[in-house]
């Protein structure tokens, strides 16, 4: 039994190796289980965003059996300092106690 694992776009834009392979290879790739698959996705995520497999959805017509899908993030806040993150995050005390122990 063979299993279709199509990449999603989140795959893609989380993990550099995913869409240099999706350039490459296209975006639909064929596995001979689906464990087969998830060890695919594991080594794709060794030292970049992490990436999965999951199942398509059993009304999904397409030629996929699973998908490579990543969590989308706020970018925006991932790559913010500390200070600017509580700020964005509207964080109401944005005071910093000093590291050595006194004020």
């Amino acid at each position: 039994m063979s299993v279709v694992v199509a990449v999603k776009p989140s795959a893609r834009k989380r993990n550099a190796k995913v869409g240099r392979l999706v350039f490459e290879d296209g975006t639909c790739h064929t596995f001979g289980s689906r464990a087969a698959a998830e060890r695919w996705a594991d080594d794709l995520s060794t030292g970049d965003g992490h990436v999965w497999v999951a199942s398509a959805h059993p009304h999904d017509s397409g030629e996929a059996d699973c998908y490579l899908v990543s969590r989308a993030t706020n970018a925006k806040l991932e790559a913010a300092y500390d200070k600017r993150r509580r700020r964005l995050r509207n964080d109401p005390t944005p005071e910093q106690e000093s590291l050595g122990g006194e004020p």
